[in-house]
């Protein structure tokens, strides 16, 4: 079955580490050959830009990660397709991988909307608005004060609506999330858990999760044990699931999807430690769900959600 991935950080770690070769290297658990055993159909790539770099190196850089995203994983490897536009997802072909670029905290363009539009043309087309930290458009979820978006946040969110890029609320505080809700045309979580089934702030209550799916936006399930519960070191499959179950029962069937976060996490659940194991994961959600359900969540939520997404370019950025 195809999986569409909506978060793994694979870039971070090959700038790291730049002997790293992403087709095979053990070290990456997201590489050319884990993603066609897995049958990822679609992966997006974020550019994270760690808090301790200086304001001024951040955009260089996350060139510097979009840099490697073209020379080591688009260049040597034919069969994988850099996603500009939405639209191209529908033209996939068999044995094709869909690859996308997203920024993962508006810091690394600070308040220069000059760069972020050089980071939509070289093919960034989904934003996160911040990490844990504050930056100058709004709060993490890692800020006391917990503000919302800013002046200059709220002018990103509605230029990413006149380019088809999506926002993403994953990192977000709680404000900035309802923020965002107001104005977003393509709301998503790329990787966010069930707050209600499992208390931690990078999770999502019920309101939340609600909203997003009332609004036909996307919620990434993430694989992170430290969102998942208390057992970090032994978490199961099913444990996972519940999480998948929890956000079911409140109307996300079209809604709920699977954000990895792989290379990004520091332990993994039992059976689903890298991409080429995602159909274990496929096997237990048949078992529970059945086959349409889990198609949904594996990849029909969110292929049907790039569907809707007006062509990047249409409007004026």
């Amino acid at each position: 079955m195809n999986i569409y991935d909506l978060h793994c950080d694979a870039l971070l770690k090959l700038q790291e580490d730049r002997s790293l070769n992403f087709t095979d290297s053990s070290n990456l658990e997201v590489n050319a050959e884990r993603l066609k055993k897995g049958n990822v159909k679609l992966q997006i790539f974020a550019v994270f830009i760690e808090p301790e770099v200086s304001a001024d190196e951040k955009f260089g850089q996350a060139l510097d990660q979009i840099d490697l995203f073209y020379e080591k994983i688009v260049k040597p490897h034919p069969f994988i397709k850099h996603i500009t536009q939405w639209e191209q997802v529908n033209e996939l072909k068999d044995g094709e991988i869909g690859a996308v670029l997203s920024l993962e905290g508006a810091d690394a363009f600070g308040n220069d909307l000059g760069k972020w539009r050089i980071l939509n043309y070289l093919g960034v087309i989904s934003l996160g608005l911040t990490w844990n930290n504050a930056n100058l458009c709004a709060d993490g979820v890692g800020e006391l004060r917990g503000a919302g978006l800013s002046r200059l946040g709220r002018e990103v969110v509605l230029l990413n609506n006149s380019r088809g890029i999506l926002t993403d609320v994953s990192h977000l505080s709680l404000q900035g999330f309802w923020d965002v809700m107001e104005i977003a045309d393509y709301p998503v979580a790329t990787h966010s858990n069930a707050r209600g089934l499992f208390e931690h702030p990078r999770n999502l209550n019920d309101n939340q999760l609600k909203a997003l799916f009332e609004a036909g936006g996307l919620v990434g399930v993430v694989f992170n044990p430290p969102f998942i519960g208390n057992n970090y070191n032994d978490t199961s499959v099913s444990e996972f699931i519940e999480h998948i179950a929890y956000m079911l029962k409140l109307g996300g069937e079209n809604s709920v999807a699977l954000g990895s976060d792989f290379d990004g996490i520091e332990t993994h659940v039992v059976e689903l430690s890298n991409a080429s194991e995602h159909q274990n994961l496929v096997k237990i959600l048949q078992d529970r769900f059945g086959n349409e359900l889990t198609e949904k969540i594996c990849w029909k939520n969110a292929h049907r959600f790039f569907e809707k997404i007006k062509p990047n370019g249409s409007n004026s950025f």
